[in-house]
């Protein structure tokens, strides 16, 4: 009996890190993705084409993935994890506000914040995704990760809905007026993020703690498990196209008002959420073999958003895309944290998540400059490289078995 009582409390306190995190990344992700619901009209009224639409929404993720194995190292070398999610934070959510004071021309202005934005969750995420795979070592990898990716999606619903109802009574001025207004009401999502983000801390000052440290320390090694994974994973961020491109199709389009866009987005993130609960379920019972549904049942979105002129097919296409961010983000970082060896983790996320924003910065880049020549490449181009990933996604659980 002792020895039950012993175990049940590190689980319940594993559990609530887990949802105290969660509910930090909610109000995170109510200010910075209230940005991307409407990132990409903002930035073509500010005078962006969509090449560079494009290319700024790939960089960002180049930067923001890219620079997270470099952060991964410094992580896993000075194990300081509390310090490097609270400076990611602070520069993330200090420059999703302050583009509000950006002028009417001032894109090059927003495409920096865009970058620092992005840069902030580089700093962060190693460290981040590392202390929540510890208390997912008693939770359970997929659930772990699926219930922090359903209080995010939670909060990427509530941020395009709080644009919306902020619009709604902000009637006065353009439209450039007015998006600049919501994003300083965002400064109120950013404080709060802040005020539970040192609560969490203060409860849990030291999360390595819920999972053992091996006595002998076990390098990081690439093996075929990893690269397969690591290589479909790339493929699907080269093929799958940044919300910024749609949504800046949907406004060309004029399908929707401009009012109506946050919440399409959000529509979006609520149907993210669900994929992810769902779909980090099944990984913890069939493991990347999760990945090959959920690619299977998105491949389809490119055409039917960007391939009619109506709102029924690019509402559902929104969905599927919404669909395959749900299962890409809660799966793979619990793929990862059942791969890599605690004490160099965060390295195993940094070089992991370096390769995806690579890939979806040059797959971003192309499919922008595909949609100023010839659209039906564009489509091609995407539906062909998720397709790709599939069997690399097969390779890799079937060396996950052996």
């Amino acid at each position: 009996m002792k020895h039950k009582s012993f175990r049940k409390q590190p689980m319940s306190q594993a559990m609530i890190f887990i949802v105290m995190f969660g509910v930090v990344s909610l109000f995170s992700d109510m200010t910075h993705e209230s940005v991307n619901s409407i990132r990409g009209v903002f930035l073509s009224l500010i005078g962006a084409s969509a090449a560079t639409i494009g290319f700024i929404s790939g960089f960002g993720e180049l930067v923001g993935y890219g620079m997270r194995y470099v952060f991964g190292r410094i992580t896993d070398k000075n194990k300081h994890y509390w310090p490097m999610v609270i400076v990611g934070y602070t520069l993330e959510l200090v420059a999703v506000p302050a583009l509000a004071l950006v002028g009417e021309h001032g894109w090059i202005a927003a495409c920096i914040l865009l970058v620092i934005q992005k840069m902030g969750k580089a700093i962060k995420k190693p460290a981040k995704d590392t202390v929540m795979s510890f208390a997912a070592f008693q939770v359970g990898p997929g659930k772990s990760f699926a219930i922090q990716e359903f209080l995010d999606q939670i909060g990427a619903f509530l941020g395009p809905v709080l644009l919306y109802v902020i619009m709604l009574f902000k009637t006065q001025g353009s439209t450039f007026e007015r998006y600049a207004f919501c994003f300083g009401m965002l400064v109120i999502p950013a404080l709060i993020t802040f005020g539970l983000l040192l609560l969490t801390k203060s409860k849990f000052p030291n999360p390595e703690k819920f999972e053992p440290t091996p006595k002998e320390f076990i390098p990081f090694k690439m093996q075929k498990k990893f690269i397969f994974y690591m290589i479909g994973i790339s493929l699907f961020a080269f093929g799958f196209i940044d919300y910024a491109l749609v949504v800046m199709h949907l406004s060309r389009q004029s399908l929707f008002s401009a009012e109506v866009l946050p919440l399409i987005y959000a529509g979006a993130m609520i149907i993210d959420a669900i994929a992810a609960l769902f779909f980090g379920w099944l990984f913890d019972k069939k493991g990347t073999l999760a990945l090959v549904l959920s690619t299977a049942l998105t491949v389809p979105f490119p055409f039917l958003i960007f391939g009619f002129h109506s709102t029924f097919p690019v509402l559902i296409g929104i969905a599927m895309w919404g669909v395959g961010m749900g299962a890409q983000e809660s799966i793979l970082k619990a793929a990862v944290a059942t791969i890599v060896p605690k004490q160099s983790r965060a390295t195993g996320y940094g070089i992991f998540e370096c390769s995806f924003g690579l890939f979806w910065f040059l797959g971003s880049w192309l499919l922008g400059a595909l949609y100023d020549c010839n659209l039906t490449w564009m489509m091609v181009v995407s539906i062909i490289a998720q397709l790709g990933a599939i069997p690399l996604y097969v390779f890799s659980h079937r060396e996950r078995q052996k």
